[in-house]
């Protein structure tokens, strides 16, 4: 069994109650030891799993066919998850990707964020982490799509700033501004509750959908990001506002 990957099943573990409804997802992963095992523990969870172990099967699998989430390794032959990512993106297909990296740099996943992966997990993890990714993954989702459902006609204007939340779109003085599946589920939210005071931890649970210690991080990267794409100066940020000590909050329209 791979080093990299440890599972934390043990007799009489019991995983927790969630209905996956066959989802399907794929891996894209070449060690066949991680593969194999998170094929059988995704299982496990009643998702239906399709394997491949190189970024051009995983390209092509991810263009051609119907998944709930894409589980996608950063370090590939024949193409790489980052370039994978990109090129998925450019094609607007916007299912959700976890991307799996054994480095620890930071650059790598903040890359991996800004081309459209929707989370990441450094090896070596635990199943049940990625087990909880993946079910807060599907599970927002699942949120966005029936707000989208309910809110057909929803638009949302701050300032110069508009959201068309049907369309997932967003305009800056009418110009469109290219954001990520995140980054525009992170500024709608922001949006919704304009004046209200988030915490790192609460936009974690309310946004990724899981509050796990010691992920703040990500919270920070995607705010850096969204600023720089829709604050005329993020230094003096006129939409997303600090404040000091506690969090974040949006402008009052």
């Amino acid at each position: 069994m791979s080093q990299q990957l440890q599972s934390t099943k043990q007799p009489g573990y019991q995983n927790h109650a969630f209905t996956t409804n066959g989802k399907r997802i794929l891996v894209v992963e070449d060690d066949p030891d991680i593969s194999h095992l998170l094929e059988i523990h995704l299982q496990d969870n009643a998702f239906k799993v399709d394997v491949v172990n190189n970024g051009i099967d995983g390209l092509n699998r991810a263009s051609n066919h119907s998944y709930a989430l894409i589980v996608l390794d950063l370090m590939l032959p024949g193409l790489d998850g980052l370039e994978v990512c990109r090129l998925l993106r450019s094609q607007s297909i916007t299912v959700p990707i976890l991307m799996l990296t054994a480095k620890s740099s930071e650059l790598d996943r903040v890359l991996g964020l800004e081309l459209g992966a929707d989370d990441y997990l450094t090896k070596p993890f635990s199943i049940r982490e990625l087990q909880a990714r993946v079910k807060a993954i599907l599970r927002r989702a699942n949120i966005a799509a029936n707000q989208v459902t309910a809110n057909q006609d929803e638009i949302i204007e701050s300032q110069s700033l508009v959201i068309d939340v049907s369309g997932r779109k967003v305009f800056i003085d009418k110009q469109s501004v290219e954001l990520t599946a995140k980054e525009f589920d992170l500024l709608l939210h922001f949006a919704r509750n304009p004046g209200r005071v988030f915490s790192r931890g609460q936009l974690l649970d309310q946004v990724w959908g899981y509050s796990h210690s010691g992920y703040e991080h990500t919270v920070n990267s995607h705010i850096n990001r969204l600023r720089k794409k829709i604050e005329k100066s993020p230094e003096q940020s006129q939409y997303i506002k600090t404040v000091w000590g506690v969090g974040y909050r949006f402008s009052e329209r």
